[in-house]
Formats: structure tokens, C-alpha cells, sequence
């Protein structure tokens, strides 16, 4: 295993991952605080815990957002293929 020290809010957290897998935890944890330094400019001090919480909810609504997206092009995908193979 890995391991690498990402930055959050500005306190450094170590953490494990699979080998060659460094650079994408990186990127991962400094979207992830992007999300939190936006939070933290919209509403101010609010607590660390209760910023984190807000940012996994945002990302994971960004994330069901995504999912139905997904869903409805493969749903359109299937409809041209079975389109394309009734021709």
C-alpha cells in the first residue's frame, strides 16, 4: 500500500491506497476541498464537521445527478441499437 498526506480545509490527513493510485487520491481530496473552501466562503465558520457533511451531501448529489444521467443515455443507447438492428 501506498501512502500519501492530502490537504482538507487545511489540516493534512495521511492516507493508504493501492500503489500507482497516489496521484488520483490527490486529485480526489483537493476536489473535495474545493468543496468545502466554497462552503466554508458561503456560509463562514460553521464547524469542520458540519462543512464536511454539507461537502458529501453536495458531492453526492452531484453524484445522483450523474447516475441518472448515465441511466437515461444508456436507456437512449439500447433504443438505437434495437433501432439500428430492427433495420
Amino acid at each position: 500500500m501506498a501512502q500519501v498526506t492530502v490537504s482538507i480545509d487545511g489540516k493534512q490527513y495521511r492516507m493508504a491506497c493501492d500503489e500507482g493510485q497516489e496521484e488520483h487520491l490527490i486529485d480526489l481530496a483537493e476536489r473535495f476541498d474545493r468543496y468545502v473552501s466554497h462552503l466554508k466562503d458561503s456560509f463562514g465558520e460553521i464547524g469542520d464537521q458540519r462543512l464536511t457533511v454539507m461537502a458529501g451531501i453536495m458531492v453526492m448529489d452531484e453524484l445522483s445527478e450523474l447516475q441518472k444521467r448515465v441511466k437515461g443515455m444508456e436507456s437512449e443507447v439500447l433504443t438505437l441499437r434495437k433501432t439500428r438492428d430492427d433495420a
